[in-house]
């Protein structure tokens, strides 16, 4: 089962170049360790109004090919209160991060996120048996990555606890990888990490980045690898959403907008950069026949509309910031700074404070994280 769209899915891999050339071994592991194999029998696919079952037995293939779509698509495996709350992750993102690991044959793994189990069993392919440990706060999902990954061959230990948290009994570990987004790294990643290591992290919701722990044992800190964005830590508060924020704050400013919105919507080097500026900022961008429409709000006080209409744009605001305004500084600053793109940033992480900088960890600008 799954052959020939798993054949596909490498070629379109081959063809974007997604397979790297300083890790082949990853490839292989993925050939070895098919997805199928750590896919639970029902998946979730958006129907553009809520997520629906896909259940193998009554649809194997549709099954399939949510299992393997494109490189860049995950496959939904739990959702709770409408939203997804674990996956097995798209492909390339997952072939990304495993070669930002750095990973060699006998290095001690930590892994905060078992989901599936599958990627537990790629670090596994490469590390050697019971080498990799991993952990996951869904118990249920821990039993079920569990059974996935003796029935495969893997020698992993899924641990039930909260990542943010690690696993102190089996540290040091050699490398750390998350699987799970976070906003800020927890310490404890770092203090398990023997002094040189390397840590894998989703961070900032639009990427991943790779930490070296500093020989004094002090920090940990390293460059942005790559894009893409990742589900939160399960319990991580969302704050309120753009329609609770607006309801709270009634009051609107209103004001000509007279930038281009399309940077906005189409260069994700900008997004990131503001995202570094303006962590507490969430943006989304949307089009209607008007044009393009952009709607920010900080979860909590204040929201900004840019809305198009008539040809232009205007922004409405409301709330006690002005975060029409706080884009426009923020968009500035990184234009002042000469277009930075993403791999220029890098984190700082230190026990006491975190912050994201820009080409230089010690002379260039810093920002600290939300």
């Amino acid at each position: 089962m799954g052959h020939e769209l798993r054949a596909a899915l490498d070629a379109v891999m081959d063809q974007l170049g997604a397979w790297p050339d300083r890790s082949p071994w990853i490839r292989h592991a993925v050939a070895a360790v098919p997805r199928e194999q750590f896919a639970p029998g029902r998946l979730w696919r958006w129907d553009g109004h809520t997520y629906i079952p896909i259940d193998r037995t009554a649809d194997p293939d549709a099954w399939e090919a949510e299992v393997y779509g494109s490189p860049d698509t995950a496959a939904v495996t739990q959702v709770a209160g409408g939203v997804p709350s674990s996956s097995l992750s798209c492909q390339a993102v997952v072939v990304d991060m495993l070669d930002s690991l750095l990973l060699e044959p006998g290095h001690r793994v930590l892994e905060l996120g078992a989901g599936t189990g599958w990627n537990a069993a790629l670090l596994s392919r490469r590390a050697g048996r019971g080498r990799v440990v991993s952990v996951e706060v869904d118990a249920e999902l821990a039993t079920a990555a569990a059974e996935r990954l003796k029935l495969s061959g893997a020698d992993v230990a899924v641990q039930v606890g909260d990542g943010a948290a690690g696993w102190l009994p089996g540290a040091p570990y050699d490398r750390v990888m998350a699987t799970y987004g976070v906003d800020r790294v927890p310490w404890p990643w770092v203090e398990q990490t023997r002094l040189g290591g390397r840590l894998v992290v989703p961070w900032g919701r639009l990427g991943h980045v790779a930490l070296t722990r500093a020989a004094d044992g002090r920090s940990a800190s390293g460059w942005v690898q790559g894009l893409a964005t990742f589900m939160l830590a399960r319990g991580s508060d969302l704050g309120r959403n753009f329609r609770q924020v607006r309801a709270a704050a009634p009051d609107e400013q209103e004001r000509p907008f007279t930038r281009d919105l399309a940077p906005l919507q189409a260069d994700w080097h900008l997004r990131f950069a503001l995202r570094v500026t303006l962590p507490d900022i969430r943006i989304t961008i949307g089009e209607d026949d008007d044009g393009l429409n952009a709607w920010l709000h900080d979860g909590s006080t204040s929201w900004a509309m840019l809305a198009a209409v008539g040809g232009g744009t205007v922004a409405y605001q409301g709330g006690p910031r002005h975060l029409a305004d706080e884009l426009e500084r923020a968009w500035d600053e990184w234009h002042a700074l000469g277009e930075p793109e993403l791999y220029d940033f890098g984190l700082m992480v230190e026990p006491d404070r975190q912050y994201a900088w820009c080409r230089d960890a010690i002379t260039g600008p810093r920002w600290p994280t939300a």
